[in-house]
């Protein structure tokens, strides 16, 4: 006769530990989450690019300028072609950015400047770019006067286009905004009051300041440049051997004008002036 009193299967799990099973598998696929989310945001960040990634086949001539101390700047021609095209996958088009207004004259510059100690970020750039004042008093070589000039005799931050009220440079940023607007002005030894819109974007590695004029450009009583008609581009990314300022910058001129001033010197000069404060920023960061 069958016995029906011994049973040879394991006996069935109490309710405490399902639970208990239950608890772990819920903590097992958060876990997993977790890793599968954050993990690669840390461990998969992109690492700082290197110089010859961009700009590759610049000759060690040329690349041992670039980590000088004022790097490379040079006049363009109209239908010259440019010399410092970064790599097509390298995400930077300054060229593309210039040629908007179709500029008759164009100035291109190339800089590296070696880290002096902590490596610098995007936010360290971003807070460079806030300090507008230092702009006042910056030299440049006058051939006309054979003497250093202050470029910019005033620089202003101002409430707005319509607006010429000064406000004072902010402090020290803790958070990288992803644009920014800003208005300047700008007592230009040669043209007086000039007036300016800086506008600030951050992407994945670099940030790109675009400063254009928004009102007329005077000499004397001649209108160099209309509302517009002088942009420079400015992109600056850490990179692993110090950090990269390359620029860009266009302006329209009369072939009036362009009889009565050295216009492809005055944007080299401005260029380079506005190449010199931000250097020397990223200097005296952290």
């Amino acid at each position: 006769m069958k016995s029906f009193t011994t049973n040879h299967h394991k006996p069935s799990r109490t309710r405490k530990e399902y639970r208990r099973t239950s608890s772990w598998c819920s903590c097992g696929l958060w876990l997993l989450f977790f890793l599968s989310f954050f993990f690669p945001l840390v461990v998969g960040a992109d690492p700082l690019r290197s110089f010859d990634e961009i700009f590759t086949g610049l000759g060690e001539a040329r690349k041992r300028e670039v980590f000088g101390d004022e790097g490379l700047i040079r006049s363009v021609k109209r239908n010259e072609r440019l010399e410092f095209i970064p790599a097509p996958g390298s995400g930077i088009d300054l060229a593309g950015v210039i040629n908007r207004e179709n500029p008759s004259y164009l100035a291109e510059s190339l800089l590296v400047i070696p880290y002096q100690g902590d490596i610098l970020d995007r936010l360290d750039i971003y807070n460079a770019l806030g300090r507008i004042s230092d702009l006042k008093g910056r030299l440049y070589h006058s051939h006309t006067r054979n003497a250093e000039v202050a470029l910019f005799e005033e620089a202003t931050r101002i409430e707005s286009e319509r607006s010429t009220r000064a406000l004072p440079d902010p402090p020290l940023a803790r958070e990288l905004p992803n644009s920014e607007t800003v208005y300047i002005r700008l007592k230009d030894v040669n043209f007086g009051n000039s007036y300016y819109r800086g506008s600030m974007s951050a992407s994945p590695y670099g940030v790109t300041y675009n400063i254009t004029n928004f009102r007329n450009i005077s000499y004397l009583v001649f209108t160099v440049m209309k509302e517009g008609k002088f942009s420079a581009v400015i992109y600056m990314e850490p990179l692993a051997e110090g950090t990269l300022i390359y620029s860009m910058a266009g302006a329209d001129a009369s072939d009036f004008i362009a009889g009565l001033i050295d216009i492809p010197s005055a944007i080299s000069k401005r260029l380079a002036v506005f190449i010199g404060w931000i250097s020397d920023g990223l200097k005296t960061a952290k």
